[in-house]
């Protein structure tokens, strides 16, 4: 390995370490919300952070890092749940399909957090993978500029399906 092969290394290491810290959680709760079962959410959370070294060969500061972070994650998120799809026949539903089909949940009946967030994240597992990224971004804090950054879609695109999200995910919960 050259000098510059090995500072190159050096430096997507760092780049790795460093969202790896300030993301990590962030990352956890992606595959969570991606996966139901513990096994899959290790299995993706690993593959999101082999796939975010990688991409740090490649990485030259033309956005932020979480921008980067969120795109590189939420990719392989997708290509995790493309290749789960071709194995198994859940169905995934758009908003509307969502809405009409979903069972109404009862929030009287949660009796902690742990148990909310799941049917949080099983509601969420449902959504086609753009209506997912969106939510899932949403709720990581992400405005609505680098929701439509990290997934290339119109800010006013991202505004309707949190608007929407938000609207059927209150419905579901106080009903």
């Amino acid at each position: 390995m050259t000098e510059q092969e090995a500072a190159a290394r050096s430096a997507q290491d760092a780049l790795y370490m460093k969202a790896a810290a300030d993301f990590g959680p962030s990352l956890s709760r992606l595959a969570a919300a991606t996966e139901h079962d513990s096994s899959a959410q290790r299995d993706l959370l690993q593959d999101i952070h082999m796939t975010l070294w990688l991409s740090f060969a490649g990485y030259l500061g033309q956005c932020s890092l979480s921008t980067w972070v969120y795109r590189v994650a939420h990719n392989a998120a997708a290509t995790h749940v493309r290749k789960s799809i071709r194995q198994r026949r859940d169905r995934l539903m758009d908003l509307e399909e969502l809405e009409r089909n979903a069972p109404v949940m009862d929030a009287s009946a949660a009796e902690d957090e742990a148990v909310t967030l799941e049917r949080l994240y099983q509601l969420i597992r449902q959504l086609k993978p753009i209506d997912r990224d969106v939510m899932l971004l949403y709720l990581e804090g992400v405005d609505g500029e680098g929701i439509a950054d990290v997934l290339g879609i119109s800010v006013a695109n991202v505004a309707q399906k949190i608007h929407r999200s938000k609207k059927l995910l209150q419905q579901r919960f106080n009903k």
